[in-house]
């Protein structure tokens, strides 16, 4: 059986394409070129399973603000501006019309405060359980998005944000970073960016393959979140922090990469321009293939893993 990034590979690996695609699958969003003089169109779909990325118990209005969200946290990823989405339903014939309104008010609520139009979508029935899938048009400078094959050895790796511990409410109620996102790209070399996800350990890897380079990462350095240090004390058989940190994943955060002579000047200026978000530098890119994370007791290998559909056990 194939886990979902080998799935996703199969099964694009001969895709038809055309002269407009700048950028097909295995990045955060396609990258399309229209004949725009100055811009790309961006194009992304996710979904939200119930039971998977929500339960039925969360407030509706922040299982519609997730079902957007994710879609516009891939655009940011891209440093762009969404502009339309469609949303499709997939429902039990058992459905509450009540529950479902509040559900698009909590898409609205996010669609206005980015100036999204939802421009229409699809109803369908799912006799088991609840499925909202979003699909986002949006655009972004030509030259500007940075994808992530574009990370250099020397390179420093930086995070936004706080990760782990994400199932204590933020995975429903995080703020796609689009502003930051496009402030970085009209203001820096920013060589290679995503959003996290599937987590931390499992990200990074997918812009160390599609780069063809490897990291050091530096644990005392990585942002754990408050909830992840509270899970830890509260349950001795939780993750350890830094472990949550780096694969509880669903934190929505930027990961991204800029030459190592631009870190103090960037960590600077974001100070000024986002003074209430953190951002973390958290290691380098290095030459060498694999993953190494550095602590006091030294450097070793990675082992840790985000999250995976479809893992073999």
């Amino acid at each position: 059986m194939m886990d979902e990034f080998e799935l996703i590979a199969h099964l694009t690996l001969s895709l038809n394409t055309n002269d407009s695609t700048v950028v097909g699958a295995g990045d955060d969003c396609a990258l399309i070129d229209l004949g725009l003089p100055d811009r790309w169109l961006l194009f992304k779909t996710d979904a939200v399973v119930e039971g998977i990325h929500f339960m039925k118990t969360a407030a509706p209005e922040k299982i519609g603000h997730k079902a957007l969200g994710r879609c516009l946290s891939d655009v940011a990823a891209m440093a762009g501006t969404p502009t339309h989405a469609l949303i499709t339903l997939a429902l039990p014939a058992d459905f509450d019309s009540g529950f479902l309104e509040r559900i698009y008010a909590g898409i609205n609520t996010l669609a206005k405060r980015h100036g999204v139009a939802i421009v229409g979508g699809e109803t369908t029935i799912n006799p088991e359980r609840m499925l909202i899938s979003a699909s986002v048009l949006g655009t972004v400078t030509r030259g500007k998005s940075p994808l992530r094959s574009g990370a250099k050895a020397g390179d420093a790796i930086f995070v936004t944000g706080e990760l782990g511990g994400s199932l204590s409410g933020k995975h429903l109620d995080f703020e796609p970073r689009l502003s930051e996102a496009r402030w970085l790209a009209e203001n820096f070399s920013i060589h290679a960016m995503m959003d996290i996800s599937d987590g931390l350990a499992g990200d990074l890897r997918h812009i160390l393959k599609a780069s063809k380079v490897g990291a050091e990462l530096l644990s005392d350095a990585i942002p754990i979140s408050r909830a992840a240090k509270l899970a830890a004390r509260a349950d001795s058989s939780a993750k350890l922090p830094l472990l949550a940190a780096l694969t509880d994943g669903e934190d929505f955060e930027l990961l991204f990469t800029a030459a190592g002579r631009d870190g103090v000047p960037l960590l600077e200026a974001w100070k000024k321009q986002f003074p209430e978000l953190r951002l973390s530098c958290i290691g380098r890119i290095t030459a060498e293939p694999g993953v190494t994370i550095r602590d006091k007791k030294g450097v070793r290998p990675l082992s840790a893993h985000g999250y995976v559909h479809f893992q073999k056990p």
